[in-house]
């Protein structure tokens, strides 16, 4: 989906970026969609409130199917690279196998010329087992050793092989499914975005105005949420010092190595971030032009070369839950019972991630959709 480019944020005046608010009603904000019959009469309009509900109802849901596009893209990818590699497998043994065969029969004509058997190649060469077509016409006790070998091989990869071409058929079969499945989401997620940008384009002037105004005041009590924890941290932090000195260690104290390994990284994690400010939310990529939520937080770790799994689902599982009390910058922000949306905390209750459709990566509160939003905080190095 094209994104409506939007202006750049500004700054408020605890130099914190939020976006312009005319712009962001655009993206966050619609008229419930009416029944195709009839226009609604005015005692039926939605209040305000509703129609944020509705909006932010959709994006939520239009986000929970873009990971799930995002979970079978990746089963996709790696089913067509277990096909691929199957497949050749087979062809291998295949030739192998002719090989052998042809081997044999020049076996069961030897025995022929010398007089030992019927000229009958033909129903070795058929056989589903040589090793029967040896035993019955009696020519096993008059081969050598190593014929004897050859046939004994010879069973074995016409049995591999065999197993071979049932697994590659299965795989075909789970990469099918697979691939239904993907194109399921992806339409799913198309008409989650499709009803988004109708909704989006019933928006009166007035309405964009008056829901500027909400998102606005939704936007300030984040930012002092985020504040309030900036506080909180730094005041546990301040009476962990006074207790290190109470215990009579004046001097520095130093890091743990592992505290001080993941700072390191995290610190590049931050920086990658940063660069990719302002550069819009596309469902489904990763980068380097444009990002979803998960996509953008797997590639921030990987500049810090650590490898995240691709999808929130994953992510969430890929490191150690700490408490939001104890998040420090570079660890990653779930959302949602469904922990379908994740960004990357930088300090301060602030985190910078891809939003949703229609949005650029930028720096918000982690109370941006309220405090129940929050999922759990973990940290992935």
């Amino acid at each position: 989906m094209a994104p409506h480019r939007k202006s750049r944020p500004a700054r408020t005046r605890a130099g914190i970026r939020t976006p312009a608010f005319a712009t962001a009603a655009l993206t966050s904000v619609a008229l419930l969609s009416q029944t195709a019959n009839a226009a609604p009469s005015a005692d039926d309009k939605p209040s305000l409130e509703e129609v944020e509900k509705k909006v932010d109802d959709l994006y939520r849901q239009a986000g929970t199917a873009t990971e799930k596009y995002n979970a079978a893209e990746e089963k996709t990818t790696k089913q067509k690279k277990r096909v691929a590699t199957l497949l050749d497998d087979v062809a291998q043994r295949t030739e192998k196998l002719n090989e052998a065969r042809e081997q044999l029969g020049s076996f069961a004509a030897a025995q022929y010329r010398t007089g030992a058997a019927s000229p009958d190649a033909a129903s070795m060469l058929l056989a589903d087992n040589p090793q029967d077509y040896f035993d019955q016409t009696q020519l096993m006790d008059r081969l050598t050793e190593r014929q004897q070998d050859v046939v004994d091989d010879y069973i074995t990869q016409q049995a591999e092989t065999a197993e071979k071409r049932e697994e590659a058929s299965e795989s075909l079969k789970t990469l099918t499914e697979s691939q239904s499945t993907l194109k399921a989401t992806k339409a799913k997620v198309q008409a989650k975005l499709a009803e988004a940008r109708q909704l989006l384009s019933e928006l009166t002037a007035e309405e964009k105005a008056r829901l500027a105004a909400i998102e606005k005041e939704q936007q300030e009590e984040a930012e002092r949420k985020a504040e309030e924890l900036a506080r909180q941290q730094a005041a546990a932090a301040a009476e962990r010092e006074a207790q290190e000195q109470t215990a009579g260690s004046t001097a520095t104290v130093e890091a743990p190595a592992e505290d001080s390994t993941y700072a390191t990284k995290a610190a590049k994690a931050l920086t990658f971030a940063r660069s990719q400010i302002g550069k819009p939310y596309v469902w489904g990529a990763t980068g380097p032009d444009a990002y979803d939520c998960s996509g953008f937080t797997q590639a921030a770790w990987k500049a810090a070369g650590v490898d995240l799994p691709r999808t929130t689902y994953d992510q969430v599982n890929a490191g150690t839950t700490v408490s939001l009390a104890n998040a420090r910058p570079g660890d990653l922000v779930f959302f949602y019972d469904d922990v379908s949306h994740v960004g990357l905390y930088i300090g301060n209750g602030m985190m910078i991630h891809a939003p949703k459709p229609g949005t650029y990566i930028r720096e918000e509160s982690i109370f941006y959709d309220g405090e129940s939003s929050i999922h759990s905080v973990v940290r992935p190095a």
